[in-house]
């Protein structure tokens, strides 16, 4: 299937976006800061990535930005997935370059759907 970017400083979160994303035959990458997102998602060009917003160093929303803006990385669709669900926190999302932003916690049909929204785009 795809090969998705999950970017989350929290390893139970990350563990659960694993399990799910694996169990829909996508290949997974992690990491848990934003730098290292950013890092990773040069490297390997990931087909979707999921954001984390609230991370050390550089939070999700600056490595939106950065993805979103890139040349490299600018084809690459982001969804957030935060616990912050403000609707000011998904429109400065939005504008940050995000395809899609869920609130924490997500469950496993929300999260498929979302994947398989920007997939298709």
């Amino acid at each position: 299937m795809a090969r998705i970017l999950v970017v989350d400083d929290s390893p139970t979160e990350t563990h659960q976006f694993v399990n799910v994303l694996a169990k829909y035959g996508h290949q997974v990458l992690t990491a848990s800061s934003g730098g290292d997102g950013i890092d990773l998602a040069n490297e390997e060009l990931p087909d979707v990535i999921l954001m984390d917003v609230v991370m050390p160093g550089i939070n999700g929303f600056q490595a939106t930005r950065q993805l979103s803006r890139a040349h490299q990385t600018r084809h690459i669709p982001i969804i957030i997935i935060s616990s912050k669900s403000q609707d000011a926190d998904r429109v400065w999302g939005e504008r940050q370059g995000a395809s899609g932003y869920l609130t924490k916690p997500v469950d496993e049909r929300t999260l498929i759907s979302a994947v398989n929204g920007v997939l298709e785009n």
